[in-house]
């Protein structure tokens, strides 16, 4: 990775977790601490972030949300491992809608792993093409706009598919998860459609890793009592996990070495 690309790296990162330190960064990047440093002087000098004791913090309240690409490439072993504890929550014969996003299309990778026999609708690209040669797994992509950088399809068209359909299980993506914000995402057409989605189904699946929990993005999709059941790697000790758990929320935890827990 060029040191270009490193240093737009960890402005994503920042903007995603408002604070980092730079031990976690070189080991991120297998880099040296040193090396860090230097990438995070020349982003502070850019006005990106601010850099502190140990680390560095975003130099402003405002989050963007990150590509696409950096998603997939953050935490995917953790993504991993709760992508294993929403399939062992789907049962054979179910139509499900899986959303879009880096997490929910390390769902359908385990889903076409297991070759569980589902329905599926989707307005995802990219999850349609991870399940199009399974046998047994029945896809169906919205239509609607396509919205670059992410595969996904967003717009009137895809809400309008989606109310057609009555499906048992939706799994969404987000980009918060918090007792007062709720479920959010950062943009506008993906929460409705994750909104849509939740509307025709039985039960709604959030798929979260701890870094989302207790953060709230520009649009609120739902209460937290409005889902189902959290599928997170985060510690059962998480003030926002024992907050779901209040507000009625089925919650089951995920580690490494660990199957589901509830």
């Amino acid at each position: 990775m060029s040191v270009r690309e490193r240093r737009r790296c960890i402005a994503e990162q920042i903007n995603v977790l408002r604070e980092v330190e730079f031990g976690r960064l070189a080991e991120h990047f297998d880099v040296s601490e040193m090396t860090i440093r230097r990438d995070i002087d020349a982003l502070e000098e850019e006005g990106v972030l601010r850099r502190i004791v140990g680390g560095a913090i975003a130099a402003n309240g405002t989050a963007q949300e990150p590509s696409f690409r950096y998603r997939a490439s953050i935490a995917a072993q953790e993504k991993e491992h709760i992508a294993r504890g929403v399939v062992d929550l789907l049962s054979p014969g179910e139509t499900v809608i899986l959303d879009s996003g880096s997490t929910v299309l390390s769902v359908a990778r385990e889903i076409g792993q297991r070759k569980l026999p589902l329905t599926i609708v989707t307005p995802s690209v990219l999850v349609a093409i991870e399940l199009s040669e399974n046998e047994g797994i029945a896809v169906h992509l919205t239509g609607g706009m396509l919205r670059p950088g992410e595969l996904s399809l967003i717009g009137a068209e895809t809400t309008q598919n989606l109310s057609r359909f009555n499906c048992d299980t939706t799994v969404i993506g987000v980009a918060g998860v918090d007792s007062i914000g709720g479920i959010s995402d950062y943009h506008h057409e993906e929460a409705y459609v994750k909104r849509a989605a939740m509307n025709v189904s039985k039960r709604t699946i959030v798929a979260a890793d701890r870094s989302k929990l207790g953060k709230s993005a520009l649009v609120k999709i739902a209460s937290l009592s409005e889902i189902s059941a959290l599928v997170t790697d985060a510690s059962r000790h998480e003030l926002t996990v024992r907050e779901a758990e209040l507000a009625g929320v089925s919650m089951f935890t995920v580690a490494p070495s660990e199957g589901v827990g509830t």
